[in-house]
């Protein structure tokens, strides 16, 4: 019993003599003006398409969309957002290249006017 509590106090005091090592959280914002022709129908689809990659893509952590509901009326005619959550900036990387991600861009051709990106690295 000796034993097993110094090998314990042991590891536990090697545990707090390394280092911490800092985990990255990236957050991906994309938000979408969809143009004047697009039908809800199509719109739908896009956003069932871009909840799917969550599915697709293992390097997502976290997906959540949804639509302005600001009253400051400060959108620009964006009217959807999505932040995807990522744990290294390979991670999200990888997401940008990766094959479902690619197809899924490749699908917005007819219903999307713009696109607004930005990721940064979460500070607490």
């Amino acid at each position: 019993m000796k034993i097993l509590t110094v090998i314990l106090c042991v590891v536990s005091l090697a545990g707090m003599a390394l280092p911490a090592v800092a985990v990255e959280k990236i957050q991906h914002v994309v938000s979408f003006k969809f143009k004047s022709t697009a039908k809800p129908e199509d719109i739908k689809k896009v956003e069932t398409a871009f909840a799917d990659l969550k599915k697709k893509i293992t390097q997502i952590k976290a997906l959540e969309w949804g639509t302005n509901i600001s009253p400051e009326n400060l959108n620009k005619g964006f009217t959807h957002c999505w932040i995807l959550t990522f744990s290294s900036v390979a991670d999200r990387d990888a997401y940008l290249v990766h094959p479902d991600h690619k197809e899924f861009g490749k699908s917005l051709g007819l219903v999307l006017e713009e696109a607004f990106v930005i990721d940064f690295v979460v500070k607490e």
